[in-house]
């Protein structure tokens, strides 16, 4: 499966942001990309007041996603973005969408909240209480993430026992002290644990780090970008997550298995 991971700095105009993945799309179609993942909540980005994504929300059948499937007509790349939608509690959903050929192929609410570092998603985002999502692109099983998501392993370990091969992860991950080495650290270690590739793209600009990139199923980075927008390339190929897995046969080699069970916001397991 060949993958691109795109990024670029979004604005609080969503016609702005809906022409840079329109453009991160057809560039990656015409690449001949099986999967594009493109990075969070790239509806809108307000760097200072973040409860304005309340107001702007879209409805899965609203203008930008009504244009980015438009966009998508008559191709063959699965393109997977992040967007806000509203949620019916006066919050919204942070939603990435899988979008190809037209159509909406699978929709991923966003579990768990960036309630850290001083920062509080919560306010004004509803965590999801559906299960986690898996799809078909071009013969391979890839699993949804967002951003924070990525820092709870046993997420990414219900993926990968759900059949996941490749884990898309879109992100608008905070600049902050440590913070971009714990992006790196964690992509790493999510491919590494479950020996499957992580396509993680992360939105750039004056408060997200950008550094999207492209890991395999030893850790091993094979593609990435810095702080500027663009498009990384990579084969994840079936061939090399089969390789890992007779190597370092983890999956098959554990004692303990994850409950699927959700637990509540706040609840102790």
């Amino acid at each position: 499966m060949r993958t691109a991971v795109g990024q670029f700095t979004a604005s609080p105009d969503w016609k702005d942001n809906l022409l840079a993945c329109q453009d991160l799309t057809a560039r990656a179609e015409r690449g001949g990309a099986d999967l594009l993942v493109l990075p969070e909540g790239v509806l809108a980005r307000f760097t200072e007041d973040r409860h304005r994504i309340r107001e702007v929300a879209q409805p899965l059948d609203g203008p930008f996603v009504s244009a980015l499937r438009e966009t998508t007509e008559g191709g063959h790349t699965t393109v997977v973005a992040g967007i806000h939608e509203p949620s019916g509690d006066g919050r919204v959903f942070n939603t990435l969408v899988a979008i190809r050929d037209g159509r909406l192929v699978a929709r991923y609410r966003k579990i768990h909240l960036y309630d850290a570092f001083g920062d509080q998603e919560s306010a004004h985002v509803r965590p999801a209480d559906e299960p986690p999502v898996v799809l078909d692109v071009a013969g391979t099983q890839v699993g949804l993430m967002t951003c924070y998501d990525v820092r709870f392993p046993e997420l990414a370990r219900l993926l990968v026992d759900a059949g996941a091969e490749v884990l898309a992860l879109p992100a608008a991950w905070v600049r902050g002290p440590a913070k971009e080495r714990h992006w790196e650290v964690m992509l790493a270690a999510r491919a590494l644990e479950n020996t499957c590739w992580v396509a993680a793209s992360g939105e750039c600009g004056p408060r997200n780090i950008g550094n999207s990139m492209i890991v395999d199923p030893l850790g091993t980075v094979r593609a990435r970008l810095s702080h500027s927008p663009g498009l990384a390339w990579s084969e994840t190929d079936p061939e090399t997550t089969l390789a890992a897995r007779r190597t370092l046969p983890v999956l098959a080699n554990r004692r303990f298995a994850v409950s699927p069970r959700l637990l509540a916001p706040g609840e102790l397991p």
